[in-house]
C-alpha cells in the first residue's frame, strides 16, 4: 500500500517557494523546478510562488521632513521589483501544471511561515545567501528563522561556491 504524501484527505500537499530579486532565490527555483516539476514528470505537488515585499515606511526609515512625500514613489518601486521577481517567475515556471504566485507585504521571515499555514504547506524551500556568521547576526537569515518556526519541512537550497550564474 503506498504513503499518502501530504497527509490530508486526498488533497494534493503544497510546496512554497520563497523568491526574491537574487541569484540565490532563482538557484533555488530552478533546483526545485528540475528536481521537482521536471517536464513530463507527475507533478505531485501544488506549488506556490511567493515574494516578500517590504512596507514602503521601514525602506525610509527614520520619519522626517518630506517623508510623507517619498512614501508614493517608493511604494511604486516596490511594487515593480515585486512584479519582477514574479514575472520571472512565471518565465522559469512555463511548464509548471499547477502553480500559483503571491505578493505580500512584511518580512520575509514573517510572510513565509505565516503562508506555510495559510496554505497548510508540506514543505517550503528556501535559497541561502550563504552569509557567515557575523553577517548572519546582523543582516539576520531567512532560511535560519523559518527552519526554526515554520510548521512544515524546511528545504534550504544552497548554490554550490563553484557555480557561475545560471
Amino acid at each position: 500500500m503506498a504513503a499518502e504524501i501530504g497527509g490530508g484527505g486526498g488533497r494534493k500537499p503544497t510546496m512554497v517557494v520563497g523568491i526574491d530579486d537574487s541569484e540565490h532565490s532563482y538557484y533555488a527555483l530552478n533546483w526545485t523546478l528540475q528536481h521537482f516539476f521536471a517536464p513530463g514528470q507527475a507533478q505531485q505537488y501544488h506549488l506556490v510562488l511567493l515574494t516578500s515585499k517590504p512596507p514602503a515606511a521601514s525602506v525610509i526609515g527614520i520619519a522626517g521632513l518630506g517623508t510623507a512625500e517619498l512614501l508614493p514613489a517608493v511604494e511604486l518601486d516596490l511594487k515593480r521589483s515585486s512584479a519582477r521577481v514574479i514575472d520571472k517567475a512565471k518565465e522559469m515556471c512555463s511548464e509548471v501544471i499547477d502553480v500559483s504566485y503571491e505578493v505580500m507585504e512584511g518580512d520575509a521571515r514573517s510572510v513565509l511561515c505565516e503562508a506555510v499555514d495559510r496554505h497548510h504547506a508540506d514543505v517550503l524551500v528556501v535559497g541561502s545567501h550563504g552569509y557567515g556568521a557575523w553577517k548572519r547576526a546582523v543582516l539576520g537569515s531567512v532560511s535560519d528563522y523559518c527552519s526554526h518556526h515554520a510548521h512544515c519541512t524546511v528545504m534550504i537550497v544552497k548554490r554550490p561556491k563553484n557555480k557561475i550564474h545560471s
